[in-house]
């Protein structure tokens, strides 16, 4: 294969804390070489990177798609060409398909369709209980083998402490990730908004922040009492920061993940109804962003996620009460990320790294990291371009954000895959 160039660019790199001027070369889908003196052999294919700045391949953690049973909302392939065009490289999928990802077999289906058709690395999540009923637990140890990255019940909380322990003390002998997401759904049940004045004076139901605090405590206990590797899934609360740090301290193998709406939106959003606005769990206040924002700074959240969840219109445009939750972010999560840097809320390489090599570290991965004989996923963006947000333009199947006209700043220039162009160019 023709050896490829990219020169001047300004390399930020969070695994190794670079941050300087130079070039990287790239041979058979791998960085051979990088730094301010690299070369480029004769006969390389070079691309000007001046003015722009290299960061590795996002790697996004949580991402549904319809694929199988829902193809009408998204498909690996379109996926795909959404995450492409917003710097994923690496995308997670979610185990809540038609049928539920519970099976060696669509595990596999997953990787091999995920390899022919979506442009960009696949990699499945597999259910945590069977049919994600939070009853009876999956086998671990064989879905793991074939190539299950984590394991997730998806938005559907394990009510039954036993079953989620056993998972936790089970998941222990392979070193397999857990990702929960926290929410007593006593509470949260009929909730379509953050329980709040706002919420009251709409109308809307609440879902309390102690819901998701009450269940954030349970987790951090059973990820230490089994020694099991927690990820609590999608935080949206200052509320359930407080368990996660008391575990962190005391030594337990906790990590925490937080969704780019839950970091750059608040509750009033929901104003005039748009139900492009409604998530699960619910945006919350302002002090809640926040505080999310001050434990991303910190480092007691480790990984910001997408979130993608997209929904068609005959989902969303319904009363408030009625619609979907849910949103299309693959092509928003990098613009906005940034966002939080450019308004001097967390460092460049912070941001970068919560998207990058956090997630790859948490998965065991190769990619995530611009350096010696990684992968060559790696985007190149403008970091300052500014541009209104056109959601008439994604590559998403289903359009709906709430980041429609939003202005942005920083703008995906182009994406490599193993050293392949997979957007822009």
């Amino acid at each position: 294969m023709t050896a490829t160039f990219i020169a001047g660019a300004r390399i930020v790199d969070p695994a190794s804390r670079t941050d300087a001027v130079g070039g990287v070369l790239i041979e058979n889908g791998v960085i051979v070489d990088i730094g301010a003196k690299a070369k480029a052999p004769a006969g390389a294919a070079v691309i000007d990177g001046a003015g722009k700045t290299l960061i590795p391949g996002l790697v996004d953690m949580r991402v549904v798609i319809g694929e199988p049973g829902a193809e009408h909302k998204e498909t690996l392939k379109s996926a795909g060409r959404a995450a492409a065009a917003g710097g994923v490289t690496t995308m997670v999928v979610m185990p809540n398909t038609d049928p539920v990802i519970d099976d060696v077999s669509l595990v596999d289906f997953i990787k091999r369709r995920g390899e022919a058709r979506a442009g960009v690395r696949v990699l499945p999540s597999a259910a945590l209980t069977k049919h994600l009923d939070g009853e009876l637990m999956t086998e671990i140890g064989l879905l793991a083998e074939a190539g299950a990255v984590l394991f997730s019940n998806g938005d559907r909380p394990i009510v039954d402490s036993r079953v989620l322990r056993r998972a936790l003390a089970y998941s222990s002998a392979f070193g397999a990730l857990i990702a929960h997401r926290p929410e007593d759904p006593f509470l949260a049940t009929g909730g379509v908004a953050h329980e709040s004045a706002l919420a009251g004076r709409m109308g809307l139901a609440g879902v309390p922040a102690a819901a998701e605090r009450i269940y954030a405590e349970r987790d951090c206990a059973l990820a230490e009492i089994t020694g099991g590797r927690l990820l609590l899934d999608m935080l949206s609360s200052a509320q359930a920061l407080g368990p996660l740090r008391r575990a962190k301290e005391a030594g337990v193998r906790v990590h925490a993940s937080v969704s780019i709406h839950h970091l750059t939106l608040n509750e009033l959003e929901l104003n005039d109804y748009r139900t492009f606005a409604k998530f699960s769990p619910p945006l919350r206040s302002e002090d809640d962003r926040q505080a999310l924002i001050a434990g991303l700074r910190d480092g007691l959240i480790d990984v910001i996620v997408s979130g993608h969840d997209p929904r068609p219109p005959e989902e969303k445009r319904l009363p408030f009460d009625e619609a979907a939750f849910g949103a299309s972010a693959l092509e928003t999560l990098l613009p906005a990320a940034l966002g939080l840097y450019h308004a001097g809320d967390v460092p460049l390489m912070d941001v970068i790294a919560a998207m990058t090599s956090r997630p790859a570290d948490l998965l065991g991965l190769d990619q995530g990291r611009l350096a010696k004989g990684a992968p060559a996923d790696m985007v190149l963006i403008d970091l300052d371009a500014p541009f209104k947000f056109d959601a008439e333009k994604m590559l998403s199947k289903c359009r709906n954000t709430p980041f429609d006209g939003r202005l942005m700043q920083g703008r995906v220039v182009r994406t490599l895959v193993g050293g392949e162009t997979v957007f822009g160019g």
